[in-house]
């Protein structure tokens, strides 16, 4: 089996001028697919104040750039708004497809993490909406386990969505 190259990205902090490039990603994933279930469109400018809103919360905001182009971002928003979930974080990874199978999204998410364990936050938790293989992989490969499955909780393009959620401990203890 030929192995697809990594493709070497710079990784570093979004900015909010790195809004319309994640728009560029994200609304083909709104407009195409069930993998969000945002179903209009997001401005540049909506973007922009959803970085903010991150990173003013002290969570890390992550673009990978590949020859000055915004290729993949991830990022960690609060699990659920009561303190004592003050350690837990939902984490989301979006990439441009032209760079899937080319080592973008492990790289940025790996960094991600890195981020988050360095913040000394606890528990990470990512839902994917079902199926998406290609992204269930990818937290599979880098730890997660999966810990909830949700029957048809979402509608979007004609169809009814299931929800499965993955987990993974950053402190490295607990195997689920």
């Amino acid at each position: 089996m030929t192995k697809i190259p990594t493709l070497i990205t710079d990784i570093r902090p979004a900015l909010s001028a790195d809004a319309r490039g994640i728009c560029t990603i994200y609304n083909d994933y709104v407009a195409t697919t069930t993998i969000t279930f945002e179903e209009d469109v997001v401005p540049d400018s909506e973007v922009a104040g959803r970085i903010l809103e991150v990173t003013d919360a002290g969570l890390p905001w992550l673009v990978a750039v590949l020859e000055g182009r915004v290729v993949g971002y991830a990022y960690a928003t609060k699990w659920r708004a009561r303190p004592a979930y003050r350690h837990s974080v939902e984490t989301t990874i979006y990439l441009d497809q032209e760079v899937f199978g080319h080592g973008v999204g492990e790289n940025l998410y790996r960094r991600l993490l890195d981020e988050l364990r360095a913040g000394g936050l606890h528990t990470a938790i990512a839902g994917i909406a079902q199926p998406n293989p290609r992204s269930v992989a990818l937290h599979e490969r880098l730890g997660f386990c999966k810990v909830a499955h949700f029957s048809e909780v979402g509608h979007k393009l004609g169809h009814w969505v299931d929800v499965a959620y993955w987990q993974i401990d950053l402190d490295g203890v607990k195997v689920y």
